[in-house]
């Protein structure tokens, strides 16, 4: 399907049916013709002569830029002719306008893609004929649609007004009041070719410019008024080291500056460009890598609204001199400030600047005392561990051989990145299961620049119905439920059993046993009906419909817990508050989960990722789900008759237990654990000799490092899949695989974008995903945790998982299991 009809000035008119006519209409026609004469206006779909014609081309200023825009063209979808889109028609016409009219979205959409329209008129009056918010949605899907003016014709209200807010969503940029008063629709088309469109045309333009930008051999950078850097060009990151990621977003004081400077340079610079004057001389930038560059700087104030500077262009091109000595250097510097204090420019473009010391707030007066909160930060002597480790290796270079200097340089490089401890993986083609599995659970997500949000609703608490109400007592649990846990102690027991035989409420079960046997009870001063109750809204704010991230999970998570508990070297550790914790948040670990990571949530815009600034997600829900569903009612409130700051307590570490579960800092808690626990111990082993037992006690029990076992530990806990027996560790994958192939399949439904496209049902290879999991996260793990704890048996399941899945890869199979013989 095509443009319905197209609309041209001439003689002979399209009309909206697509074929040709003169003088004759249908009696709506002349009806509507006999309204528009009556009102004074010609009547629509009649021959007429506009009484002014524009040129085809029209002639923009923008800037510099002189622009020049082709005749409008514009797009109006309306189910059926009427007065309306008569009124449209021949405001379009009057215009000198380019004009096609569709009937259905499809139509439109295939008009839009083939020409482009600047201008959409979308009919919003009549849902019955097609929704013109999905429409909307559909065009505004499209890139080419970035800068095109869409407008929803509306119904007067009848009532109060309603909120513009839906129509913004879908994506149209003005509503226009139903009129078919044919000087009230031309009069729009004005206002929009002058308003919106002129303003979307330059924005147009704007993509010429940074293009040059990118492509200019000049570093450049931008700021705002407030010392914000807002853009640097892939020269700049060449010549400064820095990636673009690294700088855009930060002020310009977190950004190291050179000592090589002289100390009033930066007031000289501040007091001209402060004046809107443009600044140009020597200055000494400092490259990430530590160096310093003597660079030829031009500094551009650029005024915005109101005449006030609004941002700052930097112009930054290092001297091809930087091997002459500090003297002659100096000298350089010292004569450019001669220049700068007269302001006199030489007309030279050899500009270049780190905007990160040299742009001033504006001209509000406020610059002075920017700079003096920037000389104050610079004077301060408090320094940061990693500072003094760096200012200990660059002392160490001064006096070092130039081999073991460029070896500190590149040690350096490493210190000063903020992913110290994220290893580095090859390219995505090397090992695409890994860098995805990396990609999905290690990062928040792509940001979306478009306006499809997926909105997670607002998820109501559960009740628990009256049929679901469990035994009052351990006492009276169902014998086939209590025969299913008579080994709930054992590493080797099936949470499946007890899945099916609570009819999938483990947690309510597991629950009870688990924390009777660690005199939970009894610690939180709470009866174990308010434990059963606890445990039962827990439970039923768990997803039953997803496939991994349900309570038999949270189930799952609790009995691993309460196992690693058990062990000697965790008992000489923690004390029985951190027992309790760790059980507390082992249960509530994953509470209300979606079924989703949390970079879909952030690439959906769901509420939960905005309530939490895309930070630590669904982590920061569970634990704060946790505490309302437990304090909002004292039938389930298992914390009630605690002690105000016992409890307090126990709260902060069941966040910090729950707030590890989150991938983005697994490895940096890995690394804590090895450093400050397993190799001091080892140590200790290795040396020998009297006190070990006094000296190995010291370690376990120093405050940060039991954080640092009850993060290990409910880790461990959380991704222990991998170390159970073969059957239960297939089960598991098979969930999981389950539970991202719905996720791809919901990224593709809403153009999202795939967080990991390995895990697509029709393609994944379940053994290789399981390889790179084990490969990349479990075995360095559960070595650390296995030479902490001592779990033998758990590691022996580990090097038999792997080489099943190993096994089933070089078959080249995909599935869970080999097919049958």
């Amino acid at each position: 399907m095509g443009c319905a009809s197209s609309i041209h000035i001439s003689d002979r008119v399209v009309y909206h049916s697509g074929k040709e006519s003169e003088d004759s209409h249908s009696p709506q026609q002349t009806n509507t013709t006999q309204q528009s004469q009556q009102q004074g206006n010609p009547a629509p779909g009649l021959p007429i002569k506009p009484s002014s014609y524009k040129s085809t081309f029209t002639e923009v200023q923008f800037g510099p830029m002189k622009l020049y825009e082709d005749q409008l063209q514009v797009l109006l979808v309306f189910a059926k002719e009427d007065g309306q889109s008569n009124g449209f028609s021949w405001a379009c016409e009057k215009a000198n306008f380019r004009c096609n009219v569709a009937r259905t979205p499809e139509s439109a959409l295939e008009c839009f893609l083939e020409k482009h329209h600047d201008i959409i008129i979308i009919d919003h009056r009549h849902s019955r004929y097609f929704d013109a918010e999905a429409l909307c949605r559909s065009i505004r899907a499209a890139s080419s649609s970035e800068n095109t003016v869409i407008v929803a014709v509306v119904k007067r209200p009848d009532r109060e007004e309603g909120s513009v807010m839906p129509l913004i969503s879908a994506g149209f940029n003005r509503r226009y009041l139903e009129n078919a008063n044919m000087m009230a629709c031309y009069n729009e088309l004005l206002q929009l070719e002058h308003g919106e469109v002129r303003t979307q045309f330059k924005l147009r333009a704007c993509n010429a410019v940074f293009t040059a930008l990118e492509q200019s051999q000049e570093a450049i950078e931008i700021t705002s008024e407030d010392q914000v850097i807002q853009y640097v060009n892939p020269a700049y990151e060449s010549s400064m080291g820095y990636q673009r990621g690294e700088l855009v977003g930060k002020e310009i004081i977190e950004v190291p500056t050179s000592e090589r400077n002289k100390p009033d340079l930066l007031d000289t610079i501040n007091s001209c460009i402060r004046k809107g004057k443009e600044w140009q001389g020597v200055y000494y930038a400092k490259k990430k890598n530590g160096d310093s560059v003597q660079q030829n700087v031009k500094i551009t104030p650029v005024p915005g609204q109101g005449g006030k500077i609004r941002h700052y262009v930097s112009i930054n091109r290092p001297l091809n001199d930087n091997n002459k000595s500090d003297k002659c250097s100096d000298r350089v510097q010292a004569e450019s400030q001669t220049d700068m204090q007269s302001c006199k420019h030489k007309d030279r473009r050899k500009g270049s600047l780190d905007v990160r010391s040299t742009t001033s707030r504006g001209s509000d007066g406020s610059s002075q005392r920017r700079h003096s909160s920037m000389a104050r930060i610079h004077s301060m002597t408090i320094e940061a561990p990693i500072t003094k480790v760096i200012n200990i290796i660059n002392a160490a270079q001064e006096s070092s051989p130039m081999p073991v200097a460029e070896a500190l340089d590149r040690v350096l490089e490493i210190l000063r990145t903020t992913e110290l401890y994220s290893p580095q993986l090859g390219t995505k083609e090397e090992d695409p299961h890994t860098n995805d599995l990396v990609g999905g659970l290690m990062t928040d997500g792509l940001r979306r620049l478009s306006g499809n949000e997926y909105i997670f609703a607002t998820k109501q608490l559960h009740h628990i119905p009256s049929h679901l109400i469990t035994p009052l007592s351990l006492n009276d649990i169902p014998p086939r439920v209590a025969q299913t846990m008579e080994n709930e102690d054992s590493w080797d027991f099936d949470i499946f059993n007890l899945e099916a035989a609570t009819m999938k409420r483990p947690l309510v079960y597991l629950g009870l046993t688990v924390f009777s046997r660690f005199g939970v009870c009894e610690f939180l001063n709470c009866s174990e009906a308010v434990l059963r109750s606890w445990l039962q809204v827990i439970e039923a704010n768990y997803h039953a419909s997803n496939s991994y991230h349900n309570s038999s999970h949270a189930a799952d998570v609790l009995h691993a817990t309460a196992y690693f508990l058990c062990k000697e070297r965790v008992k000489q550790s923690l004390d029985p508050i951190d027992e309790v914790a760790a059980l507390i948040a082992a249960t509530v670990h994953d509470v209300d989960h979606p079924g989703r990571t949390n970079s879909f949530l952030c690439n959906a815009g769901s509420e939960l990722a905005i309530l939490y600034n895309d930070t630590a997600v669904l982590e920061s829900h569970h634990a704060a789900l946790a505490f309302q569903l437990s304090t909002r009612d004292d039938k389930c409130n298992i914390f009630k008759n605690m002690e105000r700051n016992e409890y307090r307590t126990l709260r902060q570490a069941i966040i910090d237990m729950v707030l590890a579960t989150e991938m983005t800092k697994h490895f940096e808690h890995v690394n804590k654990f090895v450093n400050s626990i397993n190799k001091p111990l080892a140590a200790l082993e290795e040396n020998g000799g009297n006190g070990d037992e006094e000296a190995a006690k010291s370690i376990l029990t120093l405050p940060e490092n039991r954080i640092l076992v009850k993060r290990m530990l409910i880790k461990c806990a959380d991704i222990s899949n991998p170390c159970r027996p073969l059957e239960l560790c297939i089960e598991w994958a098979g969930r999981i695989s389950e539970e991202y192939f719905a996720q791809t399949d919901e990224e593709k439904r809403q153009s999202l974008p795939v967080v990991m496209p390995v895990f697509d049902r029709n393609t994944c290879s379940i053994p290789k995903s399981q390889i790179s999991f084990i490969d990349y996260f479990i075995t360095d793990m559960f070595d650390a945790w296995d030479a902490f704890a001592d779990l033998p048996n758990l590691m022996q399941h580990l090097d038999n998982n792997f080489k099943y899945w190993k096994g089933l890869d070089e078959r080249k199979l995909h599935s869970l299991r080999p097919p049958p013989e």
